[in-house]
């Protein structure tokens, strides 16, 4: 198997490469090394997939056809998937103009080429966050999800109709996968976990937003990836699929966790409840048991461990 990652300098993305190359597959990754986060951060977590002689690397844009159309041409892909988005609620609110056009721009080129090129098969990375504040837990694929309450919500829910437009109109088979709170080594700087893990160590403040009840269903990026490359392997008509722990987590609850692996108390500093932010994300996989054999198998305390090795690692 050929595969174009796009966001391959990513978080998730970066740890696909890693799997895809270890079964065997040759894989091109796409990356704009956008400033959302250090160009550095990115460029590490390339390093071990470089050393690869069947990955190759191109810098670029999602958003530039010719771009995307050339890296298509020169190659011969099996699959694409579409990781590269503009990342997180709460700075979605702040830039809207900007999350359209890469989150919506950028999908449609992505298919296009896709569609121009005769790649029958896409993965598309969509988001727990379309569910909005889905009152009915766990969270299925057959919810209504007409209601999101940030623009990057909004903007995963149009990237999952323009695919099941493309796949009607043109036969393509494409997966749209709703990620639940991934987290792990190299999870982004700006996420909780991380965020929380290194303030805590250099015993600074933690912001908590609201009175610590919200609650997130914690994925770890194994797990994630294993429902990512079996997505990949079982692509067949339209699909959307949940991948989640399916174990919600309260925010004080996580705090307490991640104190226990640091072996160092926190320090709150308490905020008001942030807008855009949902008050829980809770998946139903029975879907994807069912279709791709996804089993999640992270502990919390386990996959907190693993991440805290990291940062400590990285941080030196």
């Amino acid at each position: 198997m050929k595969a174009l990652v796009t966001g391959a300098a990513g978080f998730i993305g970066s740890h696909l490469c890693e799997r895809l190359l270890s079964q065997g597959c040759e894989v091109v990754g796409l990356d704009n090394f956008d400033p959302f986060y250090d160009r550095a951060i990115k460029e590490d977590n390339l390093a071990e997939a470089k050393k690869s002689p069947r990955f190759s690397f191109v810098e670029g844009d999602i958003r530039d056809a010719d771009c995307v159309n050339r890296v298509c041409g020169e190659n011969t892909f099996d699959i694409i998937v579409h990781l590269a988005a503009r990342a997180g609620v709460r700075p979605s609110i702040q830039d809207p103009v900007g999350y359209m056009d890469v989150n919506i721009n950028g999908t449609v080129t992505m298919l296009e080429a896709a569609r121009s090129h005769g790649i029958k098969k896409f993965i598309f990375a969509s988001s727990s966050s379309v569910y909005g504040n889905n009152v009915k837990v766990p969270f299925s694929e057959k919810d209504n999800v007409d209601y999101p309450i940030s623009p990057y919500a909004a903007t995963k829910k149009a990237g999952e109709l323009i695919c099941h437009t493309y796949s009607h109109l043109w036969g393509m088979d494409i997966s749209c996968l709703r990620f639940f709170t991934v987290y792990g080594p190299r999870q982004r700087p700006d996420l909780a976990i991380h965020k929380f893990a290194d303030l805590i160590r250099q015993g600074k403040p933690i912001p908590v937003f609201g009175d610590g009840s919200m609650r997130r269903d914690f994925t770890f990026i194994s797990d994630i990836i294993d429902g990512v490359t079996a997505s990949m392997r079982t692509c067949r008509g339209y699909n959307v699929y949940n991948l989640g722990e399916s174990r919600p987590v309260r925010l004080d609850a996580l705090i307490a966790a991640i104190e226990k692996a640091l072996g160092k108390k926190a320090i709150l500093h308490r905020l008001p409840e942030q807008p855009g932010d949902v008050r829980q994300t809770y998946a139903d996989v029975s879907r994807a048991v069912r279709d791709l054999g996804y089993q999640p198998k992270t502990e919390l305390e386990d996959g907190l461990m693993q991440f805290v090795k990291w940062l400590e690692k990285s941080k030196g």
